[in-house]
């Protein structure tokens, strides 16, 4: 495995948060009273500018939305810092426009979309998904984006094309915990091309009905509901489409922990927790994790025949 200069202990390369897990357990304690004892937060309102949104569909059975206080303030996104409140701290750095994306590789011609011509790409929809985090949490959050197939239908692929590469902003005043050798910059994550022309697969620019904060990755990022979080690039600046399977960021950093099909499977422990059950935020008992997050019925058939406790 490719070895990267760090700044940090070797303790500290996997934060005290995931191995430890004090954090966060002293965090849902602390969002569970929230949610029980504070009216104020309950009626906190969504905040942002307002996204146009043609289509509401409901992904998740009519499970209880988490609230968009704790959608917003318990966050991975380690570009801003690896504690789970740091993202929302230090969100005000990000700058989310001027925005480009780039469209390369193997692909009829390049492209580079601005943050506009992406939001006219395709009608925005709110997409009510589960999210499932590694670290055996998960949280129920109204999307806003479209299909990421329309993105792949406009960049015309090329037949050597089978997998698409997510690049995060390389941007060490914007993005501060890039100045912390913690992972290898910038955040690369992939998909197989028929992952990403899913229909669930989605090119998220809001949450809640309003642009996406800071902290959950804006102006742009990849929502895969039936996948673990850390697939979900945030702030994305290139998407390259590629013939051999792309290095990820978590596969090179930790391959006995994090593959890089990261399908959601309770049979499969991470080996330092289990993965069968899972703490939703804002309750306080564990629930049974779904395979697929819930969405094995829809996605399952992209795997057949794949051994998913070996290509996790």
């Amino acid at each position: 495995m490719a070895r990267f200069p760090s700044d940090l202990s070797e303790r500290e390369v996997t934060p005290e948060a995931l191995y430890l897990r004090r954090r966060e357990f002293l965090a849902l304690g602390a969002l569970a009273a929230v949610s029980a004892f504070s009216p104020r937060a309950q009626a906190e309102e969504p905040a942002g500018a307002p996204l146009d949104v043609t289509r509401k569909t409901d992904f998740a059975d009519g499970e209880k939305l988490t609230r968009y206080e704790d959608v917003t303030s318990y966050n991975n996104f380690y570009e801003l810092g690896t504690d789970k409140d740091d993202p929302k701290r230090n969100a005000g750095s990000l700058r989310p426009r001027p925005w480009a994306v780039r469209v390369d590789g193997e692909v009829k011609a390049p492209l580079t979309l601005d943050l506009d011509a992406l939001l006219r790409l395709a009608p925005l929809e709110e997409r009510i998904y589960r999210m499932r985090c590694v670290e055996a949490w998960s949280m129920v959050i109204p999307w806003v984006g479209y299909p990421l197939a329309a993105l792949v239908k406009r960049a015309e692929p090329t037949s050597r094309a089978k997998y698409l590469r997510f690049e995060t902003l390389l941007d060490k005043e914007q993005l501060p915990g890039e100045k912390r050798s913690v992972l290898p910059w910038p955040y690369v994550e992939g998909l197989r091309i028929d992952e990403a022309t899913h229909p669930l697969a989605l090119l998220a620019f809001g949450l809640y009905g309003r642009v996406l904060p800071g902290q959950n990755g804006a102006p742009v990022r990849l929502v895969v509901p039936w996948k673990y979080g850390f697939k979900g690039c945030k702030s994305i600046v290139r998407i390259s489409f590629v013939a051999e399977r792309p290095a990820t960021t978590w596969a090179l950093m930790a391959p006995g922990e994090y593959g890089f099909y990261a399908n959601v499977n309770p049979e499969v422990d991470h080996p330092r927790w289990s993965q069968a059950h899972e703490r939703r935020i804002g309750e306080f008992l564990r629930r049974q994790t779904l395979p697929f997050n819930g969405y094995g019925a829809q996605v399952a058939s992209l795997y057949a025949g794949q051994d998913l406790r070996r290509d996790f």
